[in-house]
């Protein structure tokens, strides 16, 4: 997520060639079927892209792309597929298990990464089509920078090759009124050890978070690790630590739209503040107006 409106054709080159995270990109959301999570977001008020697959069509997933940025992408093994790495994520729990941050430059990424003294492979090239049923859809390329996994969730930096196709604007508008993505918040028995290791990968600095542990800001949303979530997350069901266990979702309409969806679908949320809560598909949802 680099700028205010990443659909669109007319976008300016994003600059940055040092390889520094450019802002939050997306968080992997993960179930046991994929069609049952796509229903789940879709009664929360998400307007999902159709069935995308990757890895040789073992796995796929559903998106629902962000307009001022971001996105959530709903991830599952397929009828017949397998995938060590998303059984490896549900044996711990379903929900959020991947962070992706944007970067401008793979290669200027792994390049800062290893003079940081980080064990890094060169970026993996990958493609895939916007839509599995339909060959005639966007080849979407994507060059990804994978640095070792942690116990609180995978992080990975991005670089997308064609942004615009990926940001359909056919897909941008949601009936819960969310446009952006926010903040994503990691909860860790260690935010101090998380915090400077993460640092590290964004190459941003940290700082002390005021509801407790530390946040990453980057120039489009920030990233809060804390050994506590309760007063972010009110008594919505957290998923076992270490995880990712929410994400904050600006809306545009001061959460009307997204009260109105809630209480259409019988679907149970709280106020904190100027926050609406609840959660879908193991991961807690913040929409802030």
């Amino acid at each position: 997520m680099s700028g205010p409106a990443p659909a669109g054709d007319d976008l300016p080159p994003i600059p940055d060639r040092t390889g520094l995270a450019a802002g939050l990109d997306h968080v992997g959301v993960v179930g046991p079927d994929l069609d049952a999570l796509a229903a789940t977001f879709a009664a929360f008020g998400f307007r999902l892209t159709p069935q995308a697959a990757h890895a040789g069509g073992r796995t796929g997933n559903r998106c629902a792309m962000l307009r001022s940025g971001g996105y959530l992408e709903l991830m599952a093994v397929l009828p017949g597929g397998h995938s060590a790495t998303l059984e490896r994520f549900l044996a711990h729990h379903a929900g959020a298990h991947t962070l992706a941050l944007e970067t401008p430059d793979a290669a200027a990424t792994v390049a800062r990464l290893r003079g940081a003294g980080v064990a890094v492979s060169d970026p993996i090239a990958t493609e895939r089509r916007a839509e599995a049923a339909d060959p005639a859809s966007p080849l979407l390329r994507f060059e990804i920078v994978m640095p070792p996994d942690r116990p609180e969730g995978r992080l990975l930096l991005v670089q997308h090759r064609n942004r615009s196709d990926l940001w359909e604007t056919r897909f941008l508008d949601h009936p819960n009124g969310a446009i952006a993505l926010e903040e994503v918040v990691v909860l860790t028995e260690g935010p101090a050890a998380l915090a400077a290791a993460w640092s590290v990968l964004a190459g941003r600095p940290v700082v002390p978070d005021p509801a407790g542990g530390f946040a990453l800001a980057l120039p489009t949303g920030r990233v809060r690790m804390m050994h506590s979530v309760a007063a972010l997350c009110g008594g919505q069901p957290v998923p076992p630590a270490p995880c990712i266990a929410a994400v904050t979702l600006r809306t545009a309409d001061r959460n009307g739209a997204v009260k109105r969806v809630l209480d259409e679908a019988g679907i149970g949320w709280e106020a904190i503040e100027d926050t609406v809560v609840t959660a879908a598909g193991g991961l807690i949802l913040r929409f802030r107006g």
